[in-house]
């Protein structure tokens, strides 16, 4: 159980976080691919307040960075208007003789209990460029399940 202690705690690491990425020395720590240098680790455990470690700012920084590459290499692709399967789309598939709705998607917004499937997945990679009624048959580990494309949004 979470303490209005831990809350404060997280909110004032959350302000401290942030009033540090303004500054200057801060964008130079996460460009560092290197050790930090021991300059910027005695400022920053000078500016570090409420038992704050070191080591929580680090994983954010590394997360920080994962985030910015990500956002960096995102690609815009609008949905074309085709009959054929492709990044956006909804499909109505028959799915070992069950009908399942799936939204075709990015790596990043997968989430298989909304339905939602990577272009990347198995799946995904056999529906991507299909068309109504197209048949296969896809592999799930040692067996293998009839699909047919029923419809496509």
């Amino acid at each position: 159980m979470k303490s209005e202690n831990s809350d404060f705690k997280l909110m004032r690491f959350e302000e401290i976080a942030r009033n540090f990425l303004i500054r200057d020395n801060f964008k130079k720590l996460i460009k560092s691919q290197r050790n930090y240098p021991a300059l910027y680790a005695n400022e920053l455990n000078n500016s570090l307040e409420g038992g704050v470690s070191f080591a929580m700012l680090a994983h954010l920084l590394g997360r920080i960075a994962e985030l910015e590459a990500i956002i960096n290499s995102a690609v815009v692709h609008e949905k074309k208007d085709t009959d054929k399967v492709q990044i956006g789309s909804n499909v109505l598939i028959l799915f070992d003789g069950k009908e399942e709705k799936y939204q075709i998607g990015a790596p990043g917004e997968s989430d298989i209990l909304k339905n939602k499937i990577s272009y990347q997945s198995p799946l995904g990679q056999k529906l991507i460029g299909q068309k109504v009624r197209v048949k296969f048959d896809f592999k799930a580990g040692n067996k293998t399940i009839k699909v047919e494309i029923l419809e496509i949004n």
